[in-house]
Parts: structure tokens; sequence; C-alpha cells
């Protein structure tokens, strides 16, 4: 394996571009295909908003993964990357704290997913739960371009490109990460001879190149969309966004689908809180747990409360949360302002994911000279 400092290559010293500190990094992004929601928010925005106080983070706006199902519509994913890194900064993601790069100025990332490519069976790739459902939402199982399924094989190289100790991802997520911990455990093994059976915390102290990375799943795995049914996305037309007014939060919450029926089946007088997702709404974004316990009793009691009532204070707390977002994306219009913040991350993103290639060229005997990328 090469080291910081060291290299196989006769006459040559390794010169790392990004010294390790003791702090864990994190990578995480979002796939340009419009605004970001409250259910970004509640899945995996407001985690990095924390954790970039503790960790080296490094956000990707995953512009070429958008070209897998809009390749057509190449404008108007250059147009969302601007929107997501908007929305990010709203929502309170620190440029000074955290690194916002896009995805297709990292070279590096599309090496390595050619790389991991040759670890994974294409048998294994399909069946990743996440895929399946995005195929069957999303309409394409019959119809879908190769690199449909490999931008998940290109997930795996996003997160292992920075060596990422932890990926704050909703829970659909989840499968995505338990791939990219396969293949960083068989490229360890093949390439650094770290042991088959070896605890994941040990495989860099044990010569590997890539730490296991580890789920960080927010609060809220999947937010109901405000269909009643879907998890919330923009493309099913069910989400609310930070952009919206309270007059449309209040309108959009109007319409969410409660059940046909969610009395308890012992006494029609009563109704199940548990069987209306808008109580998902309420625990979510209700911080008093005093408020929560009391809405929830009254409604299953039928106590002068009903949807109508619940909809409305859940719109007023969410336009609570949204109000300080919008304020702070007004300082964030000008293309220019977002192009400078971009710029900063692309440059720092190369530095980090460069030092990674040349360490996993190394061990896989792919490394024949140093380069240097400048943006």
């Amino acid at each position: 394996m090469l080291k910081p400092g060291s290299s196989a290559l006769p006459g040559r010293r390794y010169n790392p571009i990004m010294p390790e500190t003791a702090r864990r990094r994190v990578l995480t992004g979002d796939t340009p295909t419009g605004s970001l929601h409250i259910g970004h928010w509640v899945g995996s925005v407001k985690r990095r908003v924390e954790i970039q106080e503790t960790h080296d983070c490094f956000f990707l706006v995953a512009n070429l993964h958008a070209f897998t199902t809009r390749a057509d519509k190449p404008e108007d994913i250059r147009r969302d990357c601007m929107e997501v890194v908007r929305d990010a900064l709203a929502m309170g993601i620190d440029p000074s704290k955290a690194s916002i790069f896009l995805q297709t100025e990292v070279p590096a990332i599309l090496e390595l997913t050619y790389l991991f490519s040759m670890l994974l069976p294409y048998n294994r790739v399909m069946r990743n739960p996440t895929l399946k459902d995005e195929l069957k939402v999303k309409g394409l199982e019959d119809n879908y371009s190769f690199g449909f399924p490999l931008y998940t094989v290109g997930q795996t190289a996003d997160i292992l490109a920075f060596r990422a100790h932890d990926v704050p991802v909703g829970e659909d997520q989840v499968p995505h990460l338990e791939l990219t911990r396969e293949v960083a455990r068989r490229f360890n093994k093949f390439y650094c001879g770290v042991p088959d059976k070896a605890p994941d915390e040990e495989h860099v102290d044990l010569g590997g190149v890539f730490p296991i990375p580890e789920a960080d799943v927010g609060k809220v795995g999947r937010l109901v969309g405000t269909d009643g049914i879907q998890k919330m996305s923009k493309s099913l037309g069910n989400s609310i966004l930070i952009t919206d007014t309270p007059k449309q939060v209040k309108k959009k919450l109007g319409k969410i689908y409660v059940g046909i029926d969610n009395r308890q089946p012992n006494d029609p007088g009563e109704v199940d809180p548990e069987k209306n997702p808008l109580f998902q709404y309420v625990e979510t974004f209700i911080d008093s747990d005093d408020e929560v316990a009391e809405l929830r009793d009254r409604y299953a009691r039928g106590d002068n409360i009903g949807d109508g009532v619940i909809k409305v204070r859940v719109a007023e707390v969410i336009s609570e949360l949204l109000e300080p977002m919008q304020e702070r994306r007004r300082q964030y219009e000008s293309d220019d302002v977002v192009m400078d913040i971009l710029h900063d991350g692309c440059q720092k993103a190369i530095a980090a994911t460069e030092e990674t290639l040349a360490m996993a060229k190394e061990a896989a005997s792919l490394r024949f000279f140093d380069r240097s990328i400048n943006i």
C-alpha cells in the first residue's frame, strides 16, 4: 500500500496533497433533479449541518448521476445544480466549514468508478433493492440506459474517493452504502493484503487504502410525501420545497391523503394516529414532546380535533422552519457567488481525491506517473 511520503516508483516520493487530520471525514450529496425539500432536510441535510462542526465534510452535487434519466436535458441539470447548492446553503451548510463540489469536476471519481466496476458482478449490482425501487417508481423497468445501473457503482466511488468514514443518508440509500462497503473490503483484500475476515474498523491499520464507511441515517429515514403514500419527491409532485410560502405549505398539506378509514376496530368512536401519515409530520416537525402527546391523545379520542386542525398546526411549524432558510437563500441569488463557492469546493475535492487515487493505483499496480490537476 502507498503510504504518504513513500512511493514504489524508483527515485520518487509521494507527496500528499491533503494531510490527514484527526477528524473523521464525511461524504454525502444530492442528485440535482430539482430543488431540495423538507424530506431532504430531515433525512440528511439537518445531520450535515450538525456534523460540519466536528468532521471534515465534503458535499457532492451529483450532476453526472442526473444524466441517468435526463441525458437529453443538460441545461436543466446545469440549472438544477445551482438551485441545489442554493438550497443547501439556505438550509445551513457553511462553505467555510464544508466543501460543496460538482461531481464532474473531480476526475478521480470517474476513474475509480471504472476500477470498482471490475470488482462487482453485474447480478450483484442489479440485486440492489434501491435500484429496483427506482426503476419501478420511475417506470424504467424495461427501458433504461446502461448508465443507470452503473451509477450505483459510481456512488461507491463518490464515497470511497474521499476515504469517507461516515455517510449521512436517508433510509432508502442504506443498500447503496452496503455495496460501497463490499467494494472497499474487496479492494483492500485483493490489492492491499487485508485478511478476508478482518474487522471493518481494522482495515486501514492492516494496510487497506479504504476505511469501511458507516451509514449515518437521519432521524427520519423516509418522510412520506403529501400524497400520503410515496416517499417525498419533487418528481412525484408530492414535496414541500424550502422555497414554498406559508400559503403554499398550507395548501399542500391540506391535500395530504390520510387513509380511507383509520378508526380503531374495537371502538368506532376512536381513530388511530398510527394509521395516519399526517402524524409522521407531527412527530418530525413539532419540537415539543408534550404537544405531540396531546395531539395524539386528542386525535385518538376524537376530542374535537380532526385532520384539518392537525394540518393547520403542522403547516405553521413547517413555515416557521422554512422562514430563516428562505432568508439565507436570498444571500446566494447571484450565480457568481455560487460559482465561487463551487470553485473552492472543487479544488479541495480534487486535492483529496487525487491523493486517494494515487494510493489506489499504487496498490493495484496501476500508478506509473505523478500528476496534478488544477481548475
